[in-house]
């Protein structure tokens, strides 16, 4: 399987929205497989589209994951959408593969429905709670043209860019 470039802050593709996709086919379903490569060899929960420069709406998780007991179940969506979400908040740190290395407690929602298409091209429904909650709204999030640091002040989130872009300086891409 190819694998992707994953992009880090302040790479304008993070900001830009997905768009919409037509539906799951042969080569979505590559793309999504391309994706949970690049981001279980990240090593990482979750990955966008956005992230790896794509603009469709797409993203893949898997939180059971664990690279010393390679045990996988990953999660592939196609145009997520939350149709519902709790009025209860939760908060947790996250991090992000396009934000290497910062982490931040961000308030979400604490549970959500999410509606979107599988790895088939079927209609499915996902309700998520906990660290599962926080993963797909934070990917969401991505779609949206939104990185978690979004959610902090704007010191904060500066502050975390700087580090990001000095950390990653002479790398290629940015």
């Amino acid at each position: 399987m190819s694998k992707f470039t994953i992009y880090t802050v302040p790479h304008p593709v993070l900001k830009e929205i997905a768009k919409p996709v037509d539906r799951v086919d042969d080569t979505l379903r590559k793309q999504m497989d391309d994706m949970l490569e690049t981001m279980y060899d990240a090593p990482g929960i979750g990955l966008a589209a956005n992230q790896v420069g794509l603009l469709n709406r797409v993203l893949v998780m898997d939180l059971e994951w664990r690279e010393e007991h390679d045990r996988k179940n990953p999660i592939f969506m196609a145009n997520p959408e939350i149709i519902w979400e709790s009025g209860e908040t939760s908060c947790m740190e996250e991090g992000c593969l396009s934000i290497p290395e910062q982490f931040a407690e961000v308030i979400r929602p604490a549970t959500v429905k999410v509606k979107y298409l599988d790895y088939h091209g079927k209609e499915a429904q996902l309700e998520a709670e906990g660290l599962l909650s926080h993963c797909v709204q934070h990917e969401i999030d991505h779609l949206n043209g939104l990185r978690f640091i979004d959610h902090l002040s704007s010191l904060k989130r500066n502050m975390m860019i700087r580090r990001v872009k000095k950390l990653t300086k002479g790398l290629e891409v940015l």
